[in-house]
């Protein structure tokens, strides 16, 4: 295990979480669809990093890391959902002709309840590392 490198994760996948709190407190709701995007899949390169030899790839596709190290496998159909939807923030938030149907969708509620799930989904994670 590259400690270091899980730790690096670990790191910058909290504090993209908090930026997503922040965010959703200052209603940039777009921001919280794209920094949960960002925790899971620095949370998923962290366990990437624990369990196989060699660096996670530059992607930012969730199921192709998950399924890369091995966890895509451990997880459950609601947990897979929710990363399919999620990888889309990546995206689409990065294109401005998207930028105002996407916001559109991303009311309130839809982001706490992202957040929660990123939350459960990240220490999910984590217990296993």
């Amino acid at each position: 295990m590259a400690t270091n490198k899980v730790a690096y994760w670990l790191d910058i996948a909290d504090y993209d979480l908090d930026t997503a709190e922040a965010m959703y407190q200052t209603g940039r709701r777009l921001y919280v669809a794209f920094m949960c995007h960002q925790t899971i899949e620095k949370t998923i390169k962290a366990y990437w990093c624990a369990t196989q030899p060699n660096d996670p790839p530059y992607t930012h596709s969730h199921l192709r890391l998950a399924e890369g190290c091995g966890l895509y496998e451990q997880m459950d159909d609601e947990q897979r959902d929710f990363i399919d939807i999620i990888t889309n923030y990546n995206i689409e938030a990065r294109y401005p002709e998207d930028k105002d149907e996407l916001s559109r969708s991303l009311t309130d509620s839809f982001c706490r309840q992202m957040i929660e799930e990123t939350k459960q989904l990240q220490q999910w994670i984590k217990d296993k590392l």
